[in-house]
């Protein structure tokens, strides 16, 4: 495990890394102020100091990858985060993301398909002061026993948008989620207007991981 130290020069590109989101359009300040408070280089290897506040994705243990800063920006702001919302992050990934929305103020829960990474997240997010609900497995379902909630961001491309996390969204809930084939996605917005009403908007175009499970890319075998 590494030494959690974050040293000027730390801070500095980080204050270098908010300001390049936000010229790239990120205008939330709660947001900004989330990533400009996290060190993202704890999520690194030390020997990758260099690429941590670089605004790209990193790969990560089992195949993954770290979400590039404006994604992570993008999505969170899009969720329009309140403080105390309950929010459902399905792709725990590195933890990165979920850190960010509890800055924001959120009670989040998140699950993570590959126990490898669920196993990590567990361990090092709460040394980090960062202790969101964790779990582990098939998160293209959602997490029915906690909703409904305010929001959830999905961090890994669906081919579709699974009915079970609409249903899961309470009445004004807003569901984030990249929807595509396996090289590159759409980020859709859904606005839970009524039991029955939906309103969608498809924004840029991003690649995310394949988002596992029964509702989403099937785990052997070539994916199309």
């Amino acid at each position: 495990m590494r030494q959690l130290e974050d040293t000027y020069k730390h801070k500095g590109l980080r204050k270098q890394l908010v300001q390049e989101i936000s010229r790239k359009g990120i205008k939330d300040k709660a947001v900004l102020n989330a990533i400009h408070k996290i060190p993202r280089h704890f999520f690194f290897d030390k020997i990758f100091d260099a690429h941590a506040y670089e605004d790209k994705a990193f790969p990560i243990d089992a195949g993954q990858t770290i979400s590039q800063p404006y994604t992570v920006a993008f999505q969170s702001e899009l969720l329009q985060v309140k403080p105390e919302d309950k929010i459902l992050e399905i792709g725990t990934g590195s933890g990165y993301q979920a850190c960010v929305l509890l800055e924001l103020g959120a009670k989040v829960y998140t699950i993570e398909y590959q126990k490898k990474l669920y196993q990590k997240a567990i361990r090092f997010l709460p040394k980090l002061g960062y202790q969101p609900h964790m779990y582990q497995g098939d998160g293209s379902k959602g997490i029915t026993r906690f909703a409904p909630y305010d929001g959830i961001i999905v961090t890994a491309g669906a081919p579709t948008i699974p009915e079970e996390l609409i249903k899961q969204l309470k009445i004004g809930g807003r569901l984030v989620i990249p929807v595509g084939n396996n090289d590159i996605q759409s980020m859709v917005l859904i606005e839970k207007v009524s039991e029955n009403k939906i309103k969608k908007k498809q924004f840029d175009n991003f690649s995310f991981v394949p988002l596992r499970g029964e509702r989403g890319w099937p785990t052997n075998g070539e994916i199309k």
